[in-house]
Order: structure tokens, then sequence, then C-alpha cells
């Protein structure tokens, strides 16, 4: 089981612990908990274009930097931001935003050239849509994020309660306008679970909300996994769901094909899903990367960093650690960071 739109967000806090010791060793000690000059965030491609999801929070998190050095790769988006249980921004809901392992991550990844997107949100945990009151008290506190880590871009990860409630969904559409407003240097990425033909009502609704409200976003996104459908072929409905996303996306704003290509993308899971059948191999992900370039998607990821490595001792396990699919080390991070747009 793997915890992305998953299933297993809740034991991240008991992993948090142990994550949060393995990180200290692992990640760069050079960096200082002062926050990195914003000068040295710049990365050669635009930030979240292709950022794989990096998650302190579980496992045993891969250092950040060795993985830059192995792989070329200079983004990452940080998982996850959640409430306190009030309008509060945390890292998994307990860390504070500064100060910690997931500062000093950040802070190594730009002094070593590269930058990151933080993902807000998740499948579990208290969501800030949902524990913020009103769209100006929700803009706050993705401010607050935003301010505090000194970000180029944000990835809303809106999923379960959160994606299903409609006074939320225009809550958080409400307050990405405030934000966009208020930062228009500021990438934007909203991101949410599909069918394997694009997104289901729920997602409609929530595109069409953005539309109406004139939201201008750098990319909307789907996650073309956990279907729970069986045996599938992962690449077809990777496809099948960006065409399908591109498609309401081109009807809510108006646009063009060509122009609604550049304004979606994916988060695809490396290796082994959530659900029995479904499994992304490292050919697998290259031909969705090849697909993304024939369309120049804005934003392609996956699900996650932590996984890209195989399981060892021949077992298929796939878990917090590993993939779950025959591959070398990084074989996945290694493929996304060839991808340009």
């Amino acid at each position: 089981m793997l915890q992305r739109r998953p299933r297993l967000l809740a034991v991240s806090a008991a992993l948090s612990l142990a994550a949060t010791a393995a990180l200290s060793a692992a990640t760069t000690a050079t960096a200082t908990d002062g926050g990195a000059p914003a000068a040295k965030a710049a990365a050669a491609a635009p930030v979240g274009l292709n950022a794989p999801y990096l998650y302190l929070g579980w496992g045993s998190p891969q250092s950040a930097t060795s993985v830059m050095s192995a792989t070329g790769v200079k983004q990452f988006t940080m998982a996850f931001i959640l409430s306190d249980g009030g309008c509060n921004p945390k890292w998994d809901g307990n860390r504070a935003l500064t100060g910690g392992n997931d500062q000093s991550t950040i802070n190594a990844i730009r002094a070593a050239g590269g930058d990151v997107t933080v993902s807000i949100g998740g499948w579990s945990g208290n969501k800030l849509g949902e524990k913020c009151s009103s769209a100006t008290a929700l803009a706050g506190a993705y401010q607050k994020t935003i301010d505090a880590l000194k970000l180029k871009s944000i990835d809303i990860d809106i999923e379960d309660t959160e994606f299903t409630n409609a006074t939320v969904r225009e809550r958080v559409v409400d307050a990405l306008k405030i934000v966009k407003t208020n930062n228009p240097g500021v990438a934007v990425y909203v991101t949410f679970g599909t069918t394997r033909t694009g997104p289901d009502a729920t997602g409609l609704d929530l595109i069409k909300r953005g539309a109406n409200n004139k939201l201008d976003i750098e990319g909307w996104a789907v996650m073309p996994f956990d279907f729970d459908e069986g045996t599938i072929d992962m690449v077809a409905a990777t496809k099948g769901a960006v065409d399908g996303l591109k498609n309401a996306v081109a009807s809510a704003y108006g646009l063009s094909s060509d122009a609604a290509y550049r304004k979606v993308g994916f988060s695809s899971m490396n290796g082994k899903s959530d659900v029995p059948g479904e499994t992304v191999s490292v050919a697998n992900f290259k031909s969705m990367v090849s697909y993304a370039t024939s369309k120049h998607l804005s934003r392609v990821s996956f699900w996650a960093v932590n996984r890209d490595r195989s399981c060892g001792g021949g077992t298929t396990d796939a878990g917090a650690d590993c993939s779950g699919v025959s591959q070398s080390a990084l074989d996945f991070t290694k493929a996304l960071a060839a991808y340009t747009g």
C-alpha cells in the first residue's frame, strides 16, 4: 500500500519521527534553516514542470541532493502541507513550516541549483480547505506557506472530502484567485483524481468553477491510477485521462486543443499502485513522458522519489521504499528529468 491518493496517509504521523531521523542523516548538512536566497531558487525548467513527489513524512526518504546528482533532476514536489486542526498550515499538520528538516531539505535543493513545488493537501489528514472557514482565510493560509518557504510554485492536491464537498471546492477556487491576484509570479497547479476517460462529475465541476471565476492557473493535473478496475493498460489509461482533462479545460475556458494541452498534466504512480492490476513499469513511464512531450503538457510528476528503487531480495511487494517492479535505482526520476515540456 503506497499512500498517495492513498489510503495510508493516516500512518504518516507514526512514521514521521522515524523519517525525520533518517532524513537528518541523509540530507546535505551544509544548508541552514534561515531560508535560501531567492536568487538560488531558479531552475532550468518552469517550477513544477517536471517535479517528482518527495515525502519526508513517509518511509526512508532518499537524500534530495544525492538524487539530483544521480539523475539531473532539478525539481521536487514536497508533500504535504495540512491543517494543524485549525486554519494554520504545517507539514503533515504537525511540523512547523520552517526550522526543521523540511526547510533544510528545501535549502539544500536550492543551494544545489534546484527548487521545489510544495503540495498542499493529499488524501488523509486535516485539509486547510475544510478547516479554513472562508476563501479569504484559506488564501491567508496558502500565503503563509508561500511566504515562509519563499515559494515560486504550489500544488493544491485536492482529494477526499475536500474534493467532494461543493462548498469547499468553491472555497479553494476563490482562495486561489486571491493568491494569483496577489502573487502573479507564483505558479499554481491543482491536482485531483480521475477516471480513465478524464475527470468525473466532481472534477468537471471544479474546472468549471475555476473558469467561471476566471482563475488562470498554470496547470490542472490528474492522478491516473487507483481506478479499481482490475488489470489495465496504464499508459492507455493515462493518455485517456489526460485527453479527457484537456477536453474539459478546453470547453470550460474556451481554448483550442493545443492551448488546453499546455494547461494540463498528470502525476503517475511509479511501479505498483494501491490496487491489484495497476503497474507502471519504467518503459510505461517513458512512454507517458513521450506522450507529454508530444502534447507539451504543463506538468508531469509521479509518486514518489521515496519508491524509485527496486524492492530487493526478489520481492515485488511495493511500499514506502520501493516500487515493486524491475528497475535500477532512480530510473523513473531520470526519465522525468529529461522532460522539458
